[in-house]
Protein backbone atom coordinates (compact mmCIF):
# COMPACT_ATOMS: atom_id res chain seq x y z
CA UNK A 1 0.00 0.00 0.00
CA UNK A 2 1.32 3.51 -1.14
CA UNK A 3 2.06 6.07 2.15
CA UNK A 4 0.59 9.20 1.92
CA UNK A 5 -0.09 12.39 3.79
CA UNK A 6 -3.42 13.68 3.18
CA UNK A 7 -3.99 17.30 2.29
CA UNK A 8 -7.61 16.83 3.89
CA UNK A 9 -7.26 14.24 6.51
CA UNK A 10 -10.54 15.37 8.40
CA UNK A 11 -12.74 15.78 5.33
CA UNK A 12 -14.93 12.92 4.29
CA UNK A 13 -18.49 12.15 2.14
CA UNK A 14 -20.61 16.10 2.48
CA UNK A 15 -23.39 16.02 4.08
CA UNK A 16 -25.56 16.90 0.75
CA UNK A 17 -24.03 13.62 -0.46
CA UNK A 18 -25.51 11.52 2.98
CA UNK A 19 -28.48 13.21 3.00
CA UNK A 20 -29.09 12.66 -0.96
CA UNK A 21 -28.25 9.19 -0.79
CA UNK A 22 -30.55 8.39 2.68
CA UNK A 23 -33.30 10.13 1.00
CA UNK A 24 -33.02 8.12 -2.05
CA UNK A 25 -32.82 4.93 0.24
CA UNK A 26 -35.65 5.90 2.10
CA UNK A 27 -38.24 7.09 -1.25
CA UNK A 28 -37.84 10.61 0.95
CA UNK A 29 -39.00 14.19 -0.55
CA UNK A 30 -35.24 16.04 -0.93
CA UNK A 31 -35.57 19.24 0.49
CA UNK A 32 -31.71 19.24 1.31
CA UNK A 33 -29.42 19.55 -1.60
CA UNK A 34 -29.97 23.04 -2.97
CA UNK A 35 -31.59 22.32 -6.37
CA UNK A 36 -34.60 23.14 -8.43
CA UNK A 37 -37.08 19.67 -9.31
CA UNK A 38 -38.06 22.08 -12.49
CA UNK A 39 -36.05 22.86 -15.77
CA UNK A 40 -34.18 25.76 -16.73
CA UNK A 41 -36.37 28.52 -19.14
CA UNK A 42 -37.76 26.61 -22.43
CA UNK A 43 -35.67 29.92 -24.02
CA UNK A 44 -32.81 29.34 -23.30
CA UNK A 45 -32.59 25.90 -23.91
CA UNK A 46 -33.57 27.00 -27.49
CA UNK A 47 -30.87 28.94 -27.84
CA UNK A 48 -28.48 26.35 -26.72
CA UNK A 49 -29.42 24.10 -29.45
CA UNK A 50 -29.37 27.05 -31.57
CA UNK A 51 -25.54 27.53 -30.77
CA UNK A 52 -24.56 24.15 -30.73
CA UNK A 53 -26.22 23.20 -33.91
CA UNK A 54 -24.01 26.57 -35.25
CA UNK A 55 -20.77 24.84 -34.61
CA UNK A 56 -19.81 26.79 -31.23
CA UNK A 57 -18.08 23.49 -29.97
CA UNK A 58 -14.55 24.29 -30.03
CA UNK A 59 -12.58 26.05 -26.97
CA UNK A 60 -14.31 29.16 -25.34
CA UNK A 61 -10.71 32.02 -24.90
CA UNK A 62 -9.52 31.65 -21.43
CA UNK A 63 -11.12 34.22 -19.87
CA UNK A 64 -14.65 33.59 -21.70
CA UNK A 65 -16.41 34.26 -24.47
CA UNK A 66 -16.39 38.30 -24.62
CA UNK A 67 -20.13 38.54 -26.03
CA UNK A 68 -21.40 36.79 -22.44
CA UNK A 69 -17.77 38.73 -20.55
CA UNK A 70 -19.50 42.52 -22.03
CA UNK A 71 -23.23 41.89 -21.45
CA UNK A 72 -22.30 40.93 -17.63
CA UNK A 73 -20.40 44.15 -17.56
CA UNK A 74 -23.33 45.78 -18.97
CA UNK A 75 -25.50 43.62 -16.78
CA UNK A 76 -23.34 44.45 -13.41
CA UNK A 77 -22.66 48.72 -14.68
CA UNK A 78 -26.29 49.12 -14.63
CA UNK A 79 -27.01 47.70 -11.64
CA UNK A 80 -24.40 48.56 -8.96
CA UNK A 81 -23.49 51.82 -10.16
CA UNK A 82 -19.43 50.27 -11.07
CA UNK A 83 -17.12 50.87 -14.46
CA UNK A 84 -16.58 47.21 -15.06
CA UNK A 85 -15.01 46.02 -18.59
CA UNK A 86 -15.76 42.69 -19.88
CA UNK A 87 -12.62 42.60 -21.83
CA UNK A 88 -10.38 42.96 -17.67
CA UNK A 89 -12.44 42.27 -15.31
CA UNK A 90 -14.99 39.07 -15.65
CA UNK A 91 -13.88 35.90 -16.08
CA UNK A 92 -16.17 32.89 -17.07
CA UNK A 93 -15.97 29.48 -14.30
CA UNK A 94 -16.85 26.67 -14.13
CA UNK A 95 -19.22 27.42 -11.83
CA UNK A 96 -18.97 29.28 -8.54
CA UNK A 97 -17.62 26.73 -6.56
CA UNK A 98 -14.48 26.65 -8.39
CA UNK A 99 -14.18 30.51 -9.05
CA UNK A 100 -13.72 30.52 -5.18
CA UNK A 101 -11.29 28.14 -5.37
CA UNK A 102 -9.27 29.48 -7.85
CA UNK A 103 -9.71 32.98 -5.98
CA UNK A 104 -7.92 31.14 -2.74
CA UNK A 105 -5.69 29.11 -4.39
CA UNK A 106 -4.00 32.36 -6.23
CA UNK A 107 -4.14 34.76 -3.13
CA UNK A 108 -3.84 32.64 -0.28
CA UNK A 109 -0.30 31.62 1.14
CA UNK A 110 0.86 29.07 3.99
CA UNK A 111 0.23 30.69 7.23
CA UNK A 112 -2.23 33.33 5.78
CA UNK A 113 -5.35 33.76 8.08
CA UNK A 114 -8.71 33.83 5.72
CA UNK A 115 -12.02 34.79 8.77
CA UNK A 116 -15.30 32.79 7.17
CA UNK A 117 -18.66 34.00 8.73
CA UNK A 118 -20.60 30.54 10.02
CA UNK A 119 -22.40 28.84 9.19
CA UNK A 120 -20.84 29.02 5.98
CA UNK A 121 -20.97 27.31 2.20
CA UNK A 122 -19.33 24.27 2.93
CA UNK A 123 -16.50 24.55 0.27
CA UNK A 124 -14.49 27.38 1.41
CA UNK A 125 -12.95 25.46 4.74
CA UNK A 126 -11.36 22.83 2.40
CA UNK A 127 -10.25 25.33 -0.20
CA UNK A 128 -8.30 27.32 2.18
CA UNK A 129 -6.69 24.25 3.63
CA UNK A 130 -5.64 23.03 0.53
CA UNK A 131 -3.23 26.26 -0.05
CA UNK A 132 -1.74 25.58 3.57
CA UNK A 133 -4.02 28.90 4.70
CA UNK A 134 -6.06 29.04 8.49
CA UNK A 135 -9.26 29.64 8.83
CA UNK A 136 -10.25 32.22 11.75
CA UNK A 137 -13.87 31.71 12.27
CA UNK A 138 -16.58 34.34 12.73
CA UNK A 139 -19.54 32.44 14.77
CA UNK A 140 -23.00 34.13 14.20
CA UNK A 141 -25.64 33.82 16.68
CA UNK A 142 -28.89 33.10 15.81
CA UNK A 143 -31.75 33.43 15.47
CA UNK A 144 -30.86 37.54 14.70
CA UNK A 145 -27.48 36.46 12.79
CA UNK A 146 -26.53 39.46 12.69
CA UNK A 147 -22.60 40.47 12.55
CA UNK A 148 -21.24 42.37 15.52
CA UNK A 149 -18.63 44.17 13.98
CA UNK A 150 -16.66 45.07 16.99
CA UNK A 151 -16.34 41.69 17.78
CA UNK A 152 -15.48 41.16 14.37
CA UNK A 153 -12.68 43.82 13.96
CA UNK A 154 -10.58 41.77 17.12
CA UNK A 155 -9.76 38.73 14.59
CA UNK A 156 -8.44 41.06 12.54
CA UNK A 157 -4.60 40.76 12.71
CA UNK A 158 -0.99 41.22 10.54
CA UNK A 159 -1.83 37.71 9.40
CA UNK A 160 -4.90 38.12 7.73
CA UNK A 161 -5.12 38.10 3.98
CA UNK A 162 -8.53 37.99 3.34
CA UNK A 163 -12.23 37.79 5.07
CA UNK A 164 -15.00 36.21 3.08
CA UNK A 165 -18.62 36.97 3.09
CA UNK A 166 -21.81 35.56 1.47
CA UNK A 167 -24.46 37.53 0.80
CA UNK A 168 -27.58 36.50 0.74
CA UNK A 169 -25.83 33.72 2.86
CA UNK A 170 -26.38 29.72 2.56
CA UNK A 171 -27.57 27.81 4.63
CA UNK A 172 -29.44 30.90 7.25
CA UNK A 173 -31.06 33.04 4.20
CA UNK A 174 -30.01 36.31 5.82
CA UNK A 175 -28.55 39.00 4.00
CA UNK A 176 -25.78 41.97 4.80
CA UNK A 177 -27.29 45.77 4.77
CA UNK A 178 -25.74 48.77 3.60
CA UNK A 179 -24.62 49.06 7.01
CA UNK A 180 -22.37 45.72 7.02
CA UNK A 181 -20.47 46.49 4.03
CA UNK A 182 -19.90 50.07 4.78
CA UNK A 183 -18.24 48.60 8.14
CA UNK A 184 -16.33 46.27 6.40
CA UNK A 185 -15.11 48.95 3.93
CA UNK A 186 -13.62 51.05 7.01
CA UNK A 187 -12.66 47.89 8.79
CA UNK A 188 -10.04 46.81 5.39
CA UNK A 189 -9.07 50.83 4.35
CA UNK A 190 -5.53 51.11 4.14
CA UNK A 191 -5.23 47.26 4.45
CA UNK A 192 -3.80 45.04 1.88
CA UNK A 193 -6.63 42.07 3.22
CA UNK A 194 -8.91 40.76 -0.14
CA UNK A 195 -12.92 40.32 0.20
CA UNK A 196 -14.20 37.12 -1.85
CA UNK A 197 -17.80 38.23 -1.95
CA UNK A 198 -19.97 34.85 -2.41
CA UNK A 199 -23.00 36.68 -4.62
CA UNK A 200 -24.86 33.61 -6.23
CA UNK A 201 -28.00 34.41 -4.80
CA UNK A 202 -27.69 38.07 -5.64
CA UNK A 203 -31.33 38.09 -7.40
CA UNK A 204 -32.80 35.82 -4.87
CA UNK A 205 -34.20 38.96 -2.14
CA UNK A 206 -37.19 39.10 -1.00
CA UNK A 207 -39.58 41.60 0.76
CA UNK A 208 -38.21 44.58 -1.84
CA UNK A 209 -34.76 44.42 -0.14
CA UNK A 210 -31.53 45.83 -2.67
CA UNK A 211 -28.94 43.15 -2.88
CA UNK A 212 -25.94 45.10 -1.28
CA UNK A 213 -22.78 44.09 -3.65
CA UNK A 214 -19.46 44.46 -3.01
CA UNK A 215 -20.02 46.79 -6.37
CA UNK A 216 -21.75 49.25 -4.43
CA UNK A 217 -19.14 50.48 -2.31
CA UNK A 218 -15.71 51.99 -4.27
CA UNK A 219 -13.69 51.86 -1.37
CA UNK A 220 -14.06 47.42 -1.54
CA UNK A 221 -13.59 48.21 -5.33
CA UNK A 222 -9.83 47.14 -5.21
CA UNK A 223 -9.70 44.77 -3.00
CA UNK A 224 -12.77 42.55 -3.93
CA UNK A 225 -13.28 39.84 -5.77
CA UNK A 226 -16.88 38.23 -6.02
CA UNK A 227 -18.58 35.25 -7.57
CA UNK A 228 -21.69 34.14 -9.51
CA UNK A 229 -23.61 31.21 -10.55
CA UNK A 230 -25.70 31.11 -13.65
CA UNK A 231 -27.03 27.22 -12.78
CA UNK A 232 -28.29 29.52 -9.70
CA UNK A 233 -30.04 31.98 -11.39
CA UNK A 234 -31.35 30.04 -14.52
CA UNK A 235 -32.12 27.05 -12.41
CA UNK A 236 -29.76 24.77 -13.99
CA UNK A 237 -27.05 23.54 -11.29
CA UNK A 238 -25.80 21.39 -13.50
CA UNK A 239 -24.39 23.13 -16.14
CA UNK A 240 -21.57 24.40 -13.47
CA UNK A 241 -20.83 27.80 -15.36
CA UNK A 242 -20.76 30.65 -13.15
CA UNK A 243 -17.98 34.05 -13.55
CA UNK A 244 -15.82 35.92 -11.11
CA UNK A 245 -15.42 39.83 -11.41
CA UNK A 246 -12.64 41.96 -9.98
CA UNK A 247 -10.47 44.47 -10.96
CA UNK A 248 -8.31 44.29 -13.82
CA UNK A 249 -5.21 43.93 -11.05
CA UNK A 250 -5.90 40.87 -9.31
CA UNK A 251 -8.33 39.84 -11.99
CA UNK A 252 -4.74 39.34 -14.00
CA UNK A 253 -3.45 37.22 -10.88
CA UNK A 254 -7.12 35.16 -11.06
CA UNK A 255 -6.70 34.13 -14.32
CA UNK A 256 -3.39 32.99 -14.09
CA UNK A 257 -4.44 29.86 -11.81
CA UNK A 258 -7.61 29.85 -14.00
CA UNK A 259 -6.07 28.94 -16.89
CA UNK A 260 -4.13 25.51 -15.20
CA UNK A 261 -6.98 24.93 -13.54
CA UNK A 262 -9.82 24.33 -16.08
CA UNK A 263 -8.27 26.73 -18.94
CA UNK A 264 -12.20 27.60 -20.30
CA UNK A 265 -15.65 26.97 -19.88
CA UNK A 266 -17.95 24.99 -22.61
CA UNK A 267 -18.51 27.32 -25.35
CA UNK A 268 -21.88 26.90 -26.52
CA UNK A 269 -23.83 27.79 -23.28
CA UNK A 270 -21.75 30.89 -22.89
CA UNK A 271 -22.87 32.30 -26.43
CA UNK A 272 -26.76 31.35 -25.51
CA UNK A 273 -26.22 33.06 -22.13
CA UNK A 274 -25.00 36.39 -24.19
CA UNK A 275 -28.15 36.14 -26.09
CA UNK A 276 -30.41 35.80 -22.54
CA UNK A 277 -29.19 38.08 -21.00
CA UNK A 278 -30.21 40.59 -23.82
CA UNK A 279 -33.56 40.50 -21.73
CA UNK A 280 -33.00 41.63 -18.03
CA UNK A 281 -36.42 40.44 -16.83
CA UNK A 282 -35.02 37.12 -17.30
CA UNK A 283 -33.78 37.96 -14.36
CA UNK A 284 -35.02 40.51 -12.24
CA UNK A 285 -38.46 38.97 -11.92
CA UNK A 286 -36.64 36.40 -9.96
CA UNK A 287 -37.07 37.89 -6.87
CA UNK A 288 -40.78 37.83 -7.09
CA UNK A 289 -40.74 34.09 -8.52
CA UNK A 290 -38.96 32.62 -5.39
CA UNK A 291 -40.50 35.06 -2.60
CA UNK A 292 -43.65 33.37 -3.73
CA UNK A 293 -42.49 30.26 -2.94
CA UNK A 294 -41.16 31.03 0.25
CA UNK A 295 -44.73 31.86 1.22
CA UNK A 296 -46.26 29.17 -0.68
CA UNK A 297 -44.38 26.59 1.68
CA UNK A 298 -44.57 28.77 4.53
CA UNK A 299 -48.18 28.77 4.43
CA UNK A 300 -48.38 24.81 3.21
CA UNK A 301 -46.40 23.97 6.48
CA UNK A 302 -49.13 26.31 8.88
CA UNK A 303 -50.07 23.92 12.01
CA UNK A 304 -46.03 21.77 11.92
CA UNK A 305 -44.16 22.28 15.16
CA UNK A 306 -41.17 23.47 13.30
CA UNK A 307 -40.23 27.19 13.98
CA UNK A 308 -39.22 29.11 10.85
CA UNK A 309 -36.53 31.81 10.49
CA UNK A 310 -37.25 34.43 8.05
CA UNK A 311 -35.60 33.77 4.78
CA UNK A 312 -34.22 37.00 2.88
CA UNK A 313 -32.69 35.53 0.57
CA UNK A 314 -31.47 32.49 -1.12
CA UNK A 315 -33.68 29.63 -1.76
CA UNK A 316 -32.92 28.11 1.70
CA UNK A 317 -35.51 28.47 4.74
CA UNK A 318 -34.31 27.12 8.81
CA UNK A 319 -36.49 25.77 10.75
CA UNK A 320 -36.01 25.87 14.73
CA UNK A 321 -37.59 21.89 15.80
CA UNK A 322 -36.54 22.45 19.61
CA UNK A 323 -40.25 21.73 20.21
CA UNK A 324 -40.31 18.36 18.46
CA UNK A 325 -37.28 16.64 19.36
CA UNK A 326 -33.64 16.68 21.54
CA UNK A 327 -31.75 14.31 18.97
CA UNK A 328 -28.46 16.80 17.89
CA UNK A 329 -29.55 18.37 13.66
CA UNK A 330 -28.06 15.75 11.93
CA UNK A 331 -29.52 12.72 13.69
CA UNK A 332 -32.75 14.44 13.56
CA UNK A 333 -32.20 14.80 9.96
CA UNK A 334 -31.77 11.28 9.42
CA UNK A 335 -34.50 10.07 11.38
CA UNK A 336 -36.83 12.74 9.36
CA UNK A 337 -35.72 11.34 6.57
CA UNK A 338 -36.24 7.78 7.27
CA UNK A 339 -39.42 8.33 9.54
CA UNK A 340 -41.29 10.96 8.10
CA UNK A 341 -39.56 11.25 4.23
CA UNK A 342 -38.36 14.16 4.14
CA UNK A 343 -34.92 15.01 3.47
CA UNK A 344 -32.90 18.38 5.17
CA UNK A 345 -29.07 19.55 5.87
CA UNK A 346 -28.39 19.66 9.44
CA UNK A 347 -26.79 23.42 10.46
CA UNK A 348 -24.36 22.20 12.19
CA UNK A 349 -22.71 21.20 8.86
CA UNK A 350 -21.98 24.25 7.86
CA UNK A 351 -20.24 25.33 11.02
CA UNK A 352 -16.64 24.59 12.11
CA UNK A 353 -17.21 23.32 15.98
CA UNK A 354 -19.72 21.93 17.74
CA UNK A 355 -23.28 23.20 17.82
CA UNK A 356 -26.03 22.95 19.90
CA UNK A 357 -29.09 25.02 17.87
CA UNK A 358 -32.02 22.86 16.92
CA UNK A 359 -31.60 24.09 13.00
CA UNK A 360 -32.50 22.19 9.76
CA UNK A 361 -32.83 23.87 5.82
CA UNK A 362 -35.05 22.86 3.22
CA UNK A 363 -34.85 24.16 0.39
CA UNK A 364 -38.54 25.75 -1.40
CA UNK A 365 -36.79 25.62 -5.11
CA UNK A 366 -39.62 22.56 -5.64
CA UNK A 367 -42.95 22.93 -7.61
CA UNK A 368 -46.18 23.75 -5.52
CA UNK A 369 -47.09 20.01 -5.90
CA UNK A 370 -43.65 18.86 -4.52
CA UNK A 371 -43.77 21.51 -1.89
CA UNK A 372 -47.45 20.26 -0.72
CA UNK A 373 -46.60 16.47 -0.74
CA UNK A 374 -43.34 17.80 2.15
CA UNK A 375 -45.72 19.75 3.82
CA UNK A 376 -48.31 16.95 4.67
CA UNK A 377 -45.49 15.19 5.93
CA UNK A 378 -44.01 17.58 8.06
CA UNK A 379 -47.49 18.77 9.37
CA UNK A 380 -48.05 15.69 11.71
CA UNK A 381 -44.70 16.55 13.84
Amino acid sequence: MIHFNSKLPTSGKTIFSVMSSLAKKHNAINLGQGFPNYDCPEALKQLITKHLNDGKNQYAPMPGVIELREKLAIKMNAAYGCQLSGETNITITAGATQAIFTVISAFVHPGDEVIVIEPAYDSYRPSIELTGGIVIPYILQGPEYKINWEAFALLISDRTRMIIINTPQNPIGKTLKKQDLTMLQELTSNSNIMILSDEVYEHLIYDEQPHQSVWRFPGLHERSLSVYSFGKTFHSTGWKIGYCVSSEYLMSEFRKVHQWNVFSVNSFIQYALADFLEEPNHYLQLSDFYQKKRDYFQDAIKGCSLIPLNSEGTYFQLYDYSQVSDLPDTEFAKKLTIDHGVATIPVSAFNSGQSNDKLIRLCFAKTEELLDQAADRLRIL
